[in-house]
Order: structure tokens, then sequence, then C-alpha cells
């Protein structure tokens, strides 16, 4: 009589999942075996996942007896829990084949020596194709969720994963544990308080728990402080470099959280550092031309004996030794510099502080500043040009009409001569002198079908990108003394080109509309903030009507007026309209 093993294997490795699979395939293989009076005389269980080869420890140790002659048949629920791996999928069928196994007994179908093995591969290779598609699934599906900004594994202390909609992943505030986490964050901040501290105020003051009941513990308040999830940023899978902005609300920001790197006296977790710095990639060296790059250098004061020290590489003061975790207070400092990559060799040039580069586009700004009430003159002239040009307008689409006609005629007049029986021998057109023509005449057509084509689009876009052109004239000062280094940079990149930094000293060649209303604000003191006409309406049409007679105005709007006509489809200058409310609200 034939010997069986019982083999039970479930995938997940946590106690607490598919907890009943083992139970259940077991006690059914038992009542097959009563069933068919087959000898169990031992049961195998696995929780082990058989996607790769040689990791179900179990399987080995079955498959060994088996060779040892301890039993010649296995009992399983489906072919598929042996094997979902073709190198143990494989040793299966082998020995099946060498009859060491002589019989295999499934919940639906049975295996011996004698059946066709193609059928096994085939069962054997659907197992293996299931797994691999549901790892493709499931990377699909974990990719889908980062571009969304949503980290797939679960949520920091402080947050929970919503479960309301199925696989959206989202991760939303704990009511419960949000404020008092974000509170951990604020009392680290003020430089006063070390993890322990704050530990002993959270367990003792505020009876803190964990979202399992548990009392916080010295390696979670260091954990806390040292995942850079509550900035906004985190990285997936942990230690692979890939950095992604959350769409979570964030406890604190990305500056903040170096901060208390520095006063925990470690690296932690860094960000990722193009987050970090306005105008990088932005500006070159005027000696050398090679690109401006930036530093950021982190100084602590001590709190103790006063000593100042880079805490980029100490984790205590090198004059008395205290550890920046211990100092009460201290002062944090950090300088941004700007200075040559010196990739092409010696360079002479030295390094620029941040607060003196923005200083010098504030001042070229400064130049270009107008006041709200002379933005609104400006494009009530520019509108009323526009509407005086819109009579005109069709009789100059007509003309281009007729124009482009002729072209097509000068075309076809070409054609019919070229096929001319007069013209057999080529005495009236050679097929050079054709050739010739029908090239020149073929890049008329297309310029003037081009000219057709946009002539109305290009006459009612140039009127916007005015205003967005006076728009950022009267608002980008405000924008780049209030707003992050993302809009600064944008703001740098409109303004001008050609940015060189040379002796400290960044120069810019302003883009021509700006540089025209350069002339006008510097022309006309009126132009700037304290433009302020008398609040009578007679005083104000009286001085909108005097104003628009000076030939540097009428000079400075014509120039702009041309420029953002010839360069419509060029030019980008963007509305800050949006950015200037949000600003106020702020």
């Amino acid at each position: 009589m034939q010997r069986y093993f019982i083999y039970c294997r479930k995938s997940s490795e946590s106690e607490d999942r598919q907890v009943l699979s083992l139970d259940s395939q077991e006690k059914e293989l038992k009542e097959t075996a009563e069933r068919y009076s087959l000898q169990v005389i031992r049961v195998f269980r696995e929780s082990k996942s058989a996607k790769a080869p040689d990791k179900c420890p179990i399987f080995a140790e079955m498959t060994a007896c088996i060779k040892r002659g301890e039993a010649q048949g296995i009992l399983c629920w489906k072919l598929d829990r042996l094997a979902r791996n073709p190198d143990e999928a494989g040793k299966i069928i082998g020995m099946l084949q060498r009859e060491e196994i002589k019989h295999i007994k499934t919940n639906e179908k049975d295996y011996s020596p004698d059946d066709n093995s193609v059928l096994s591969y085939v069962e054997f290779g659907i197992a293996n194709q299931f797994i691999r598609d549901l790892s493709k699934n499931v990377k699909r599906g974990l990719r889908a969720k980062l571009d969304k900004g949503w980290r797939p594994n679960l949520a920091p202390l402080g947050y929970l994963n919503e479960t309301r909609v199925k696989g959206e992943g989202r991760i939303i505030k704990d009511p419960e544990r949000f404020p008092l986490v974000k509170k951990m964050w604020e009392l680290m901040l003020t430089g006063s308080y070390t993890p322990l501290k704050i530990l002993d105020i959270a367990v003792n003051k505020w009876g803190f728990k964990t979202r399992s009941g548990k009392a916080l513990s010295k390696s979670m308040i260091y954990r806390i402080f040292t995942t850079s999830f509550y900035s906004g940023l985190f990285k997936f899978p942990e230690g692979s470099g890939n950095w992604y902005k959350g769409n979570h609300e964030p406890m604190i920001t990305p500056e903040e959280y170096d901060r208390v790197q520095m006063l925990l006296g470690r690296k932690g977790k860094p960000r990722p550092k193009r987050y970090d710095f306005a105008f990088r990639g932005l500006m070159r060296c005027g000696e050398c031309g090679c690109t401006i790059t930036v530093d950021q250098k982190n100084q602590i004061i001590c709190s103790k004996c006063k000593r100042k020290f880079s805490s980029n590489h100490r984790h205590e003061c090198p004059k008395c030794m205290t550890a920046i975790e211990q100092m009460k207070r201290p002062t944090i400092l950090q300088y941004t510099y700007y200075h040559c990559t010196k990739k092409k060799g010696k360079c002479n040039q030295g390094s620029v502080e941040i607060k003196d580069i923005e200083k010098q586009i504030n001042e070229v700004l400064s130049k270009i500043q107008i006041s709200k009430r002379f933005k609104d003159l400006a494009l009530k002239y520019l509108r009323e040009e526009n509407d005086k040009e819109i009579a005109s307008r069709e009789a100059i689409i007509s003309s281009q009409r007729r124009t482009y006609e002729g072209c097509l005629k000068k075309l076809d007049n070409l054609f019919q001569l070229k096929i001319s029986p007069l013209n057999i021998d080529g005495s009236l057109l050679s097929d050079e002198d054709y050739a010739k023509q029908k090239s020149q005449l073929m890049k008329e057509k297309i310029r003037l079908e081009a000219i057709l084509n946009d002539t109305s689009g290009r006459l009612e876009r140039w009127l916007d990108i005015a205003e967005k052109t006076f728009d950022f004239a009267c608002n980008a000062r405000y924008m780049f003394e209030t707003s992050d280094f993302e809009i600064k940079s944008q703001i740098l990149q409109v303004l001008g080109s050609n940015l060189i930094l040379k002796d400290k000293k960044l120069s810019i060649d302003l883009k021509k509309p700006f540089s025209a209303i350069e002339k006008i604000s510097c022309g006309i003191p009126e132009v700037k903030a304290g433009f302020e006409p008398e609040k009578s309406g007679v005083d104000t049409r009286k001085f909108e009507a005097s104003l628009l007679k000076n030939p540097i105005l009428r000079g400075g709007l014509d120039d702009v007026r041309t420029y953002c006509m010839e360069n419509a489809e060029i030019l980008y200058i963007p509305s800050f309209k949006n950015n200037l409310s949000m600003a106020a609200q702020n």
C-alpha cells in the first residue's frame, strides 16, 4: 500500500492573514484520504510564497523525504500549492517521470508517471504566469499611487490610510494624533526640547497612545523626527533614491525638517536637493562661462560656550563638546552661496550670497515697476490702437489672399507652359528653369499660407501678451519679495536672458518689452507708484491726455506693441494674478 504526505501551503507569512487557509486545506485533504483509503503518514504545513525557487524549506524537506522512500504520493489542494516557479515545477515533474513520486492527488485531478507530462507543464505554467501577472499588476498599481502623490505603504504616526475608496491609497490626517504629532515638531523646532523631553511630555502629560493603543517609545519618537514624510516628501521604495512630492497635508516645511536634523546632530533621511535653491542652472560665470552652482552651509552657535561651528559633519560643539541635541536654544545659521563650478579649470570668481543676488534682481525689477493706474492707462491705449486696426484688418487679409491666389495662378501657368506641346523640346522652358521657378513659387506659397492662417490669431494673441507684460511689470517685484524660490526662479527667467555673474555682479539682458517699459519708467516719474492723479474725473482725463502726448511714453508703448505682435508665438509672459491673490491671503 502506497504511503502519502499531505502538503498544505499559504502564501502569506503573516499569522493573521489567510489564517483559515491551512486548516481548511488539511481538513479537506484528510477527508479525501479517508474517502479513497489512502495511508497518510505525515502532514506538512508551510506559510511561504512559492513564486521564487528555494524559498519553501518545508517543501524541500518533503521532497527529500520522498527521495529517501518514506512516501510515494502527495495529497495537495491544487497543483499550484506545490510550486509556482519553473524550477520547483520541473523538480516535481522529474520526480514523477522517474517514479520517485508515483501519485499526486489534488481536489480536482490525479497525476501519475504514465500521464502526458505536457499537461503538467501547462498547469504549472499557468500558475507561474498568474503570479507574474499579479506582480506586474501590483507594481502598476503602486506606480499609479505614486504618480498621484500617495505613499503606498502604512501611513506614519499622525496619519491614516483611507480605505473608503478601494485602490485610491489616500493618506489623511488622523484627527486624534495629527495635532499632537505636529505639536511635537513645534516643540522640537524651538530648540529648547530634546526628543526625550518631548517623549516624556507626550506620554505623561498628553497621554499619547499609538494606533495600537501602546505608549510612545524612544525609538518611535526618533523615527518621527527623522521621517521626511512629515515635510511633504517621501522616498519609495526605501533606499531607492526615488523621491516623490506627497499629496498629503504636511506638518512642517522641508526647511524645518532640515533644521531638526541639525538639532539632532544627524543627517536623518535627506530630501532631494532639486527642491532646495532658486536660480539653479540659470546663471553663467562671466569669466570662464561655466554654470553657476549653489552650496548651502549650516552653522550653529553653541548655547553654552557661544562657539560657532559647522553642523554638516559634527554632532557636538568642538570647544565644550556639548552635543547639539543637549543644547538649549542653539542659534542655527544657514548661508546659501552661488559660485562658479570651475569645470573648465582655473577661475578667479568668488562666491556670492543669495541675499546679494536677490537684492540685485530686486533693483532690476524696481526699474520696470509701474503702478496699477498706469498699467490700466497703458492697456487702455493699446486696446484703442487695436480697435483702430480691426477696421483695416479685413483689407490686410483680403490683400494677402489676393497675393496668395496670384501665387497659385503663377504655379498653374508654369505647369501649363511646361506641358505645352510647343515645349516638347524644352525651348520655351527647360527642366532646370522649371525646377528653379517652381521651387521659388512653392516657398512663396508656403510663406503666404502661414501668414493667412496666422494673421487673425496672431493679431488677437498680441494683446493678451501685452496685458500679461504690463501685469508682470506691475506685480513682479511684490511677488519676488513674498514668494518661494520657484516663483523667484520663474520671474528671473521671464525677466531677461544672458544671465552673467561676474565680480559678484549679476547682469541681465532685459527682454525687449521690459526694456521699453524701463525707458518709460525711468523717463516719466509719474509712471511709478507715486503716479496718483487727482481724484476728479475731469482732472484724470486731462492728465491722461497730457501724459499720452509724451513722446517717451508713446514711443515705449508702440515698442511694446510692435514686439508683442511680432513675437506673439514665442514670447512667454505668465500672469501673476492668481499668485498675487494667494500671496495677499497669506
